[in-house]
């Protein structure tokens, strides 16, 4: 039975008799933690009647320390999400959610360190040293529970979601069961509305109510389930996946934004080749990427054995530990779709294509086109080197080598080149180019010592060959070019100068 004290902030002011009331403090951090204002609900006390379920130390410290100061303001407040389904499953959580029927506004005045967002889902972000941020969202309730609850047109599309409701109708409203589980850290219990832990122990992913219901209110759901799916190596239940299947198209009502953002976390959920298998049978991915899906099924089985192979490859780089940009993650979708001077299929025209249907960034195309372009380079007759550093140092070169390491991995191909210019950034690491050497004496100053003084800084008395001291210099586009008479040396100022 759970310890009544637990949930009234007010009765844990102060600690259980069986402990000290003062102890002996080791060291300066000790010493401050002694004085400080005892909180309603001290981190340091795990529940005394039985062992946590989820051990205190795998827990994230600063966000145990907002739920500990929203109790200590008289509010509810729990782990809740993500966090709690990776915790049960002896994963490490990527970030920690908090839910607490404290309204934004009432969180932000709680905490000097909390700044509101959203327009659509009004969220708390709690901000901590090293730029952590801890979550902090109100409870909400679900508007439309079942089909009886239909509006009059029929249209279960939710714009806002700022209907505020207690902890079981916050657990409700979400989307899957395992998605749907709160943890109080100081009473060390999960607390399970929705038979979330049920679907968690049969790795299961199934939505919270009707499943028909919750496609409509939300089309992006049918992508997120497959994310966690592909990510945690479980099934979608089939009446959750019927439903996928049949509002696959009311994906096109949501914003694009949104949905390339649900497609790069797919892309790098470290289960992108089973979740894009999943795409395809649910009908999404004609829908979130129209031009890649017809050139994977114009392509027939080998075109498609090739896409699966390089995801697959993908798959291998995240799992790693690498860091993937957003180049690379379209690269590995794009740059095996090369096909001869007469196909119709290309990664230019893919870029394209998205570009213009799913939103993406021009800058984002851009630099994930010239890291594809360097795979010819790579595997072609070394050229001529026009620029100091060559591709090294270009932004995008790394990107392109994790590109054609993930080509390697899917065909086998490229190996004697991908150790070639590894070794060239590692050797450039190691061992930088040296700088320009100054020029000899007497000369003129190079064009490259004039860039040296940045714009509206004053610059040393030699800088400027006869000037003043302290002139400034003027930057114009292209090169500067030295303006003085026919035959006149350049160590001699203009005629006329001053």
């Amino acid at each position: 039975m759970a310890d009544p004290t637990a949930l009234d902030p007010s009765s844990r002011t102060a600690q259980p008799p069986s402990q000290p009331q003062h102890r002996e403090p080791h060291h300066a951090e000790h010493h401050r933690r002694d004085r400080r204002p005892p909180l309603a609900l001290d981190p340091d006390q795990p529940h005394p009647s039985h062992d946590p379920e989820i051990p205190l130390e795998r827990l994230d410290p600063d966000a145990v320390k907002t739920i500990s100061r929203l109790r200590h303001m008289h509010h509810q407040a729990y782990l809740v999400g993500g966090c709690v389904r990776d915790l049960l499953l002896d994963r490490k959580p990527k970030d920690f959610d908090v839910a607490t029927d404290a309204h934004p506004g009432e969180v932000r005045s709680i905490f000097r360190n909390c700044r509101l967002i959203g327009r659509r889902f009004r969220l708390a972000h709690v901000y901590f040293r090293g730029g952590k941020i801890v979550e902090v969202a109100t409870f909400r309730a679900n508007p439309t529970d079942a089909l009886e609850d239909l509006p009059e047109d029929g249209d279960l599309l939710i714009t806002r979601d700022n209907v505020f409701g207690t902890a079981e109708e916050d657990a409700r409203r979400r989307d899957f069961t395992v998605n749907g589980l709160f943890y109080d850290p100081f009473a060390g219990e999960v607390i399970d509305y929705v038979g979330g832990r049920t679907d968690l122990e049969a790795h299961r992913i199934a939505t919270i109510g009707d499943p028909e219901v919750r496609m409509r209110e939300d089309p992006v759901r049918a992508l997120r389930a497959i994310r966690f799916a592909a990510r945690l190596g479980f099934t979608i239940e089939p009446e959750t996946f019927a439903a996928m299947r049949r509002h696959a198209g009311e994906l096109a009502r949501c914003a694009p934004a949104r949905v390339l953002e649900e497609v790069f976390k797919i892309l790098r959920c470290g289960g992108a080749s089973r979740a894009f298998e999943l795409l395809r049978a649910s009908g999404a991915l004609v829908q979130v990427l129209p031009a890649l899906a017809q050139a994977v099924e114009a392509g027939g089985e080998e075109e498609r054995r090739r896409f699966h192979a390089h995801l697959v490859a993908l798959d291998q780089l995240v799992r790693s530990g690498d860091e993937v940009s957003e180049a690379v993650l379209l690269g590995s979708l794009l740059m095996h779709l090369r096909r001869g001077p007469e196909g119709e299929a290309s990664s230019d025209s893919l870029l394209g294509a998205l570009v213009q249907t799913a939103r993406l960034p021009r800058r984002m195309a851009e630099r994930t086109r010239l890291a594809l372009g360097a795979q010819r380079m790579f595997r072609g007759p070394p050229r001529r080197r026009r620029r100091r550093g060559g591709v090294a140092t270009q932004a995008y070169f790394r990107d392109a080598l994790q590109l054609l390491e993930m080509t390697v991995r899917a065909t086998g191909e490229g190996e004697e080149a991908l150790e070639t210019w590894k070794a060239q950034a590692e050797a450039r690491l190691t061992h930088p180019e040296p700088a320009a050497s100054p020029p000899p004496s007497g000369a003129a100053p190079e064009i490259a010592v004039e860039a040296e003084i940045p714009v509206g800084v004053e610059g040393p008395p030699s800088a400027t060959p006869g000037g003043e001291p302290g002139r400034r210099r003027r930057r114009r586009g292209g090169r500067r070019r030295r303006r003085r008479g026919r035959g006149q040396p350049a160590t001699a100022p203009a005629a006329g100068g001053p």
